[in-house]
């Protein structure tokens, strides 16, 4: 499936790798089933070092990364200012300081700055390599601050990866009608990040698709079908496969719809929806 084509194209990315073994256990089965062409890992996870000794063997298979995190877990450092209990703050949390330029505070930038080096670090300590791109757990990488962090990361150790942007226009947002305030909210979060990544020629998708609110209202497979549909150049539609275990309900609120996700994406009505539309599966950047 993932084979070079002229069909129109989309690249499936799944987040979180190394959250939870179940979730990297069937991310590493959907890259072998050439099901996904990339994947962004949480260097910062307990399980992180024994998923990367299981991913490895994959390698050239998809693309892989670094799922910079930020929110609710437990960074590999001490971060007094941003987490002072040793816990990273939720998401809104992290999202209101940024727009209100606290995290510009040189201590905490520079928190951020020594934790990204960190999750890097890990990475190739690891997996033996540079990541093939940078994203941002919840989007993280794209808000103010963080985004110039993100940026001078790429620039001084992995300036030939691609870097996700998370804006989507609104047209195309409404014309889905998938959780449009969401979706809104998190391309509107992104576009002065985009801005930075079109002036400083980084690589990087110029469609994203992928966000829903999990709640397993509508099937699966018709979100699948709306988020894959017309995907035009460089189109990234992120996911969320995995395999409920206790890690996984110790660490994230996002359980039993990882599995829904798992079954849709492994099963054959996925190949038939792209087949009946003329799609195909590839990598980002070839």
């Amino acid at each position: 499936m993932t084979r070079q084509t002229s069909l129109p194209a989309i690249t499936l990315c799944a987040d979180d790798y190394g959250l939870a073994p179940g979730v990297s256990h069937a991310i590493r089965a959907l890259i072998a089933q050439g099901r996904l062409q990339a994947t962004g890992c949480m260097t910062g996870s307990a399980h992180w070092p024994e998923a990367a000794r299981l991913l490895k063997p994959l390698d050239g298979m998809a693309h892989m990364g670094i799922h910079l995190t930020l929110t609710d877990h437990t960074p590999l450092g001490a971060m007094p200012h941003l987490a002072p209990s040793g816990r990273l703050p939720p998401i809104a949390e992290l999202v209101k300081r940024s727009v209100t330029g606290r995290l510009a505070r040189p201590k905490i930038a520079a928190e951020i700055a020594a934790e990204f080096e960190r999750q890097f670090d890990a990475f190739e300590a690891h997996f033996g390599r540079a990541p093939d791109f940078l994203d941002g757990h919840h989007h993280i990488h794209q808000l103010p601050v963080i985004g110039e962090v993100t940026l001078d990361l790429w620039r001084r150790r992995c300036p030939n990866a691609w870097v996700r942007s998370c804006v989507e226009p609104a047209w195309a947002i409404a014309a889905r009608r998938i959780d449009p305030v969401r979706a809104l909210i998190i391309s509107t979060l992104g576009w002065g990040f985009r801005r930075r990544l079109v002036a400083e020629g980084v690589p990087h998708n110029t469609s994203f698709r992928g966000v829903y609110d999990f709640s397993g209202r509508v099937p699966f497979g018709e979100l699948f079908r709306r988020f894959t549909d017309a995907p035009g150049p460089r189109a990234l539609m992120m996911v969320h496969p995995g395999v409920v275990d206790d890690a996984l309900r110790a660490a994230d609120s996002l359980t039993g719809q990882r599995e829904v996700e798992f079954a849709f994406l492994r099963s054959e009505e996925c190949a038939l929806s792209l087949a009946r539309r003329g799609l195909s599966l590839k990598r980002l950047f070839p």
